[in-house]
């Protein structure tokens, strides 16, 4: 109920639940993946105010924030004095942000409750801040969490998510307006990599098509994997290329097709080859898929 007074929609009420859980006894870092950018931020946030609501403190007996308390308000608002809130989407969390937190959590939090470091679009850390991170966990002070936030654990530091307790958010839903239109300059290519993971043959004749596979059209079928990718994340594929991921890939291919996908956009903005970028992504798809 309260989950929306900081804008946690209804279909994360089994996260909200467990959260609620987590607040009587937090993990020294969690990591929130699943669902969409804005709700793991409002997660974050109830998260915040589960650890520091004052009504929750005076009766321990309560089951969630009261979203009415100066605490509640405050970390909504994300002006919370024991509330550190770092933003990745904005821009990449460098070590010079992690350094000044380390000061701030080698104090006791300024409240009753506890202090909560969150870390939004946690994968924008570079390597430098996530190295500098991990020291920070190393070396626990009473009082102080962390919350990373990320569309997938697996696009965090692996030695990050092995000290961390994983809460996966409700994947988000799938509508028609992400359901790729079958048309357009990428449509050739999406059908030539669907029979390419069917039959193992059809691909690299047409990629190595010269002139027919521009960089922009490379992008636009990534952009459309990507579409049916989140499809079959929330299991309701819309194609028969959506029905082949969640058949033949299952969760964890899934979630090795998400960074695959994430390799070849940058690849294709770092100027590298469309086509190879593409038979590259075929080949390990298809290794994936067998």
């Amino acid at each position: 109920m309260n989950g929306a007074f900081f804008g946690l929609p209804p279909r994360q009420e089994l996260a909200r639940r467990r959260l609620d859980d987590l607040g009587r006894n937090p993990p020294q870092v969690l990591v929130l993946e699943g669902g969409t950018a804005p709700e793991r931020e409002a997660a974050a946030l109830y998260y915040a105010a589960a650890l520091n609501c004052a009504r929750l403190l005076e009766d321990p007996t309560r089951q969630s924030p009261c979203g009415a308390c100066p605490a509640c308000v405050q970390v909504r608002e994300r002006t919370y004095m024991d509330l550190l809130y770092l933003d990745g989407a904005e821009q990449s969390i460098k070590v010079d942000d992690i350094r000044e937190v380390r000061q701030k959590v080698g104090e006791p939090p300024r409240g009753p409750g506890r202090r909560l470091v969150a870390l939004t679009e946690a994968q924008g850390l570079t390597p430098q801040a996530a190295n500098a991170l991990l020291k920070s966990m190393e070396e626990p002070r009473p009082g102080n969490c962390f919350v990373l936030l990320a569309p997938q654990r697996e696009r965090l530091l692996p030695t990050l998510v092995s000290r961390s307790w994983v809460l996966t958010l409700a994947w988000p839903e799938p509508s028609s307006a992400q359901c790729p239109s079958g048309e357009g300059p990428e449509a050739p290519f999406m059908d030539a990599l669907e029979r390419f993971w069917h039959t193992g043959h059809g691909l690299f004749g047409l990629t190595g098509s010269k002139g027919k596979l521009t960089r922009p059209v490379a992008q636009q079928v990534v952009l459309a994997l990507s579409k049916e990718l989140a499809q079959a994340l929330a299991g309701r594929p819309c194609s028969r290329l959506g029905a082949f991921f969640a058949e033949r890939l299952g969760v964890e291919g899934l979630r090795a097709l998400d960074l695959l996908l994430e390799a070849a956009q940058e690849a294709l903005i770092n100027m590298a080859n469309p086509a190879l970028v593409l038979e590259r992504l075929a080949v390990r798809v298809w290794l994936l898929s067998r």
